[in-house]
């Protein structure tokens, strides 16, 4: 079921890469916009650590329900069909953000979230029209997006919202959904899967669980998995209650936090950009997996230790180094795991990782903060993935079939 428009010429599929790259830059821009209005505006309605907490748990579960149902669609009706949800969602929940003046709007806003999955569906696009050696390298380069959309959206968000008030930065947010809608729209073809679904799995209806779990029982697929959601629990929660931190326990202003997201992202970009490719291309997927989760344990110690936001700033380069060879390494290899027809489910599964524990991260991380203070974070970042690493270490590569 080879449909003529799907095997695009390299130089066609650059540029729809390209197009897609700019796509996700301006997604994560909105996205961090708005995380530079929403705790502010808790605050301002009165919202404590706990509610905040709550707030964020609803996003969570909302994506979460969302993630693997988006990412199906995205395999049955194509990328195009994908994104273009994806940026009509955005619109409405900014929207929706500009006229919540109390409690409930403001929980009501965060709907339209079920359909926000940008970044994946771009990840999709990308690992359909990339060659498998290649891919975590153009994956990687996604993440270089994710950083230019950290610091355009942190810095942004803060002074907008500073200068012209958070309706303003709200509103500013809808327009820019608007325009990546128009992009997606003129740029993205319908399909970018080489091999399409073959007819008899796409009159499953998508809410198809049996669809979603298969996936699960491929060859080494379930224990990727595992160590994603394990591992990536600890700096989910610490990332989660950032802006309470960054709030409380650095006492920055709107405007600071925007620079320290900023700085956040520039480290994120370097490393994406200019370090990911070239360890792919020398080490192994395994080797890299074992080094991110060793690194991540030590940043962990380091994270209880520190008491001011300069030694937070130097403990930034390595937990960024480890967390974005980790998700690039975890997204790669379960990518290449299952076929090509079902990238997007896939990806969509591994969005609702980072749902997940968006979901139990902020209530749990709202009840270690306020009980134990900032160092359990840390404490517990490094135990867990000592734990990991020693597992990873005694199970060896075999379970997993290595493609160089």
């Amino acid at each position: 079921a080879n449909n003529n428009k799907a095997l695009l010429p390299t130089a066609v599929n650059k540029k729809v890469i390209y197009i897609t790259y700019l796509i996700a830059a301006l997604d994560i821009t909105w996205l961090f916009l708005q995380f530079s209005i929403t705790p502010y505006l808790a605050r301002r309605l009165g919202f404590d650590t706990i509610w905040f907490g709550y707030l964020q748990t609803t996003v969570g579960v909302i994506q979460l329900l969302g993630g693997p149902i988006y990412g199906r669609f995205a395999d049955v009706f194509g990328a195009r069909a994908a994104l273009s949800v994806s940026c009509l969602a955005s619109v409405v929940y900014f929207l929706l953000l500009t006229v919540a003046d109390n409690t409930f709007m403001l929980f009501v806003h965060k709907l339209p979230a079920v359909f926000m999955h940008g970044l994946p569906g771009a990840q999709m696009v990308v690992a359909d029209l990339s060659e498998n050696e290649k891919r975590a390298d153009a994956l990687g380069k996604l993440g270089l997006c994710f950083g230019i959309g950290m610091i355009a959206g942190s810095s942004l968000g803060g002074t907008l919202s500073t200068r012209f008030g958070e309706k303003f930065a709200a509103s500013f947010a809808a327009v820019g959904s608007f325009v990546s809608l128009l992009l997606v729209l003129n740029f993205i073809p319908k399909q970018t899967k080489i091999q399409t679904m073959p007819e008899s799995n796409k009159n499953h209806k998508f809410f198809n669980v049996g669809e979603i779990t298969r996936l699960m029982k491929f060859p080494g697929v379930a224990k990727t998995f595992t160590v994603k959601i394990i591992s990536g629990l600890p700096a989910g929660i610490f990332q989660v209650m950032f802006s309470i931190i960054a709030m409380n326990f650095f006492q920055l202003k709107a405007e600071q936090n925007g620079y320290l997201m900023a700085y956040f992202g520039i480290v994120q970009m370097v490393i994406q950009g200019a370090v990911i490719g070239r360890l792919t291309s020398r080490f192994s997927e395994y080797s890299l997996l074992l080094l991110s989760v060793g690194i991540s344990s030590l940043v962990g110690l380091a994270q209880a230790m520190m008491t001011n936001v300069f030694h937070f700033c130097l403990i930034v380069i390595p937990m960024m180094f480890s967390l974005s060879v980790f998700n690039v390494i975890t997204d790669s290899m379960l990518t290449k795991s299952v076929s090509p027809s079902e990238t997007g489910t896939m990806l969509g599964l591994c969005a609702s990782v980072q749902s997940l524990l968006r979901t139990v991260g902020p209530t749990f991380g709202g009840f270690l903060y306020e009980t134990y203070g900032v160092p359990s974070f840390g404490y517990i970042q490094c135990v867990i993935n000592a734990a990991v690493f020693s597992l990873l270490l005694a199970t060896g590569g075999r379970s997993q079939p290595h493609r160089p």
